[in-house]
């Protein structure tokens, strides 16, 4: 395998104005589902360190 092989190419798609890239290699293509998501939550709430809450509180401002 070459290493164009293994990186993402673009696709172009008829009758659209953008093209779509393929799934970069080792990657799933398919969104995770909600419950999975919130097991690796659970997982990493787990191994929280002390500002670890406070940083999901915090949110950057809007502009």
């Amino acid at each position: 395998m070459t290493p164009a092989d293994d990186r993402q190419r673009i696709e172009r798609m008829p009758g659209r104005r953008r093209a779509r890239l393929t799934p970069a290699p080792g990657t799933d293509a398919e969104p995770a589902a909600a419950d999975d998501r919130t097991a690796a939550r659970a997982a990493d709430a787990k191994e929280a360190g002390p500002n670890d809450d406070r940083m999901r509180r915090e949110v950057p401002p809007h502009y």
